[in-house]
């Protein structure tokens, strides 16, 4: 007997094609009118989104236009791209030129997360030449420049905000209009080489200033009017600046100063300060800290590498933060929850240290890349590179590192029966010659482009900028 699609109503073929992937829908719904009508239900499309990445809003994309049938396609195909990574097909390739100096930061103003509510991908960069330049990653052209000033050391934002901070070897720091490059507001520290966090917190938003001399300075933003400065390493150079996703942690290092201690403050003591009671902090029981890091999906959370006594080899360990509170005060409380020592021996400065998800640690260190849970069981192991590995990317779909080698590896998430998650290589990027340039320096992404600096024999620095084809 033939088959009549007549006979079933709209909701049971609805049913029916919901145990259909992603193809079979499409060339379902070009089989008849009553077919096409069922296969373009938005709710069948929803349940696929949300069962494929778990996190998403339509109404946040302004290219699917409410649709979550656009919204999967497109987010789908760009996935595709980034696992095949054919130069032309999936993605493009363009050269930013204007710096005269070395690149010392690269920072996103604007760009795509994973929910694609952005085509457009802006970038800053700072250099020792003292300018700050923006540019638009697709079009691969500058939109402007600042005019310049001493070598700059760091550069951060506030993307809520949409405002650009940097600090130079004269001890300035700026404030940035994104929009124009247009300088809104200055401060002096007197203090060479600050390192920069800024970050929104509800309705206020803060810079955090580390200087030179171990100072922590707490400033608002844009204004850049001074709010509290604490002195934490006397003589020695704040260098390590985190804070936890949720903003309700930070964590203050000084790399240098090998036989301290590192802190963790309570954010909001430093940002409200109060005249008769101190910022609330705590010392982490460990010293000589390489790299730290919070869990994203676990913001009470911090992860640090560090070397222990012996000076023999590197362990990683992970600490709870939590407030105590007492009848007449409240401390800050750290419990080491997890040690184990890594497979790589002795003092290691460039070691670099990435999170994913509540137990996923990525660790990069020479050119080799390892994938570990919190138990310190190696999930991925990878040497890609013949040199080391000098930047570090992770979000939730994807791993990027930038080497000495001059090029980009793209490695993605996927989850196994026996291993649970871990990762898989997919293609490299290359950044040029070697004859021209001594490898990539820094690196950073949002969820449709890469930009990387690459160090020029002749000191002036290129950008590489990949946008992939959604």
């Amino acid at each position: 007997m033939d088959f009549d699609s007549s006979n079933l109503s709209l909701d049971c073929l609805i049913y029916i094609f919901a145990f259909l992937d992603e193809d079979d829908l499409i060339r379902a719904s070009e089989v008849c009118k009553f077919w096409h009508e069922a296969a373009v239900t938005p709710w069948l499309w929803r349940q696929m989104c949300l069962q494929q990445w778990t996190f998403c809003n339509v109404a946040r994309s302004e290219s699917g236009k409410g649709s979550w049938r656009s919204y999967f396609l497109r987010r789908a195909r760009l996935e595709r791209r980034m696992e095949t990574g054919r130069s032309g097909a999936d993605y493009t390739c363009r050269s930013l030129r204007g710096h005269t100096g070395s690149v010392v930061g690269l920072v996103y103003l604007a760009g795509s997360d994973a929910d694609i509510s952005s085509s457009a991908s802006v970038v800053c960069s700072a250099s020792t030449d003292g300018t700050v330049r923006a540019w638009d990653v697709q079009q691969g052209t500058q939109l402007w420049a600042t005019p310049a000033q001493s070598a700059l050391c760091d550069i951060t934002v506030d993307t809520k905000l949409g405002t650009l901070f940097t600090s130079d070897t004269a001890g300035k720091i700026s404030a940035w209009e994104g929009l124009s490059g247009r300088e809104v507001a200055s401060f002096s520290t007197s203090s060479s080489g600050c390192k920069l966090l800024a970050y929104s917190v509800e309705n206020q938003s803060v810079l955090m200033a580390g200087t030179g001399g171990g100072a922590l300075h707490t400033l608002t933003s844009p204004s850049l009017t001074q709010l509290s400065r604490h002195m934490l390493f006397d003589t020695f150079k704040i260098n390590q600046l985190i804070s936890s996703p949720d903003r309700k942690w930070l964590f203050v290092g000084a790399q240098e100063c090998i036989d301290t201690s590192p802190k963790v403050f309570f954010s909001e003591s430093l940002s409200c300060p109060s005249e008769d009671e101190p910022p609330l902090r705590q010392s982490l029981p460990v010293s000589d800290c390489c790299a730290a890091a919070f869990l994203p999906a676990d913001p009470a959370r911090l992860v640090l590498i560090h070397n222990t006594e012996n000076r023999g080899y590197s362990t990683l360990s992970v600490f709870n933060i939590s407030m105590k509170k007492s009848k007449y005060q409240v401390d800050i409380l750290v419990q080491q929850v997890e040690t184990f020592q890594l497979e790589f021996g002795g003092r290691r400065p460039d070691v670099l240290l990435q999170t994913q998800g509540s137990d996923t640690l990525v660790v990069a260190v020479g050119n080799r890349l390892r994938v570990y849970t919190l138990k310190g069981v190696v999930l991925a192991s990878f040497e890609d590179h013949t040199q080391p590995i000098a930047a570090l990317c992770v979000d939730s779909f994807r791993v990027v590192t930038a080497s000495r080698d001059l090029s980009l590896r793209v490695l993605t998430w996927k989850k196994e029966k026996d291993k649970g998650r871990t990762l898989q290589s997919r293609f490299h990027l290359l950044g040029g010659s070697h004859t021209m340039s001594r490898g990539f320096t820094k690196m950073a992404c949002d969820y449709v482009s890469i930009v990387a600096s690459v160090q020029s024999v002749n000191g002036k620095d290129v950008l590489k900028a990949y946008s992939f084809n959604s």
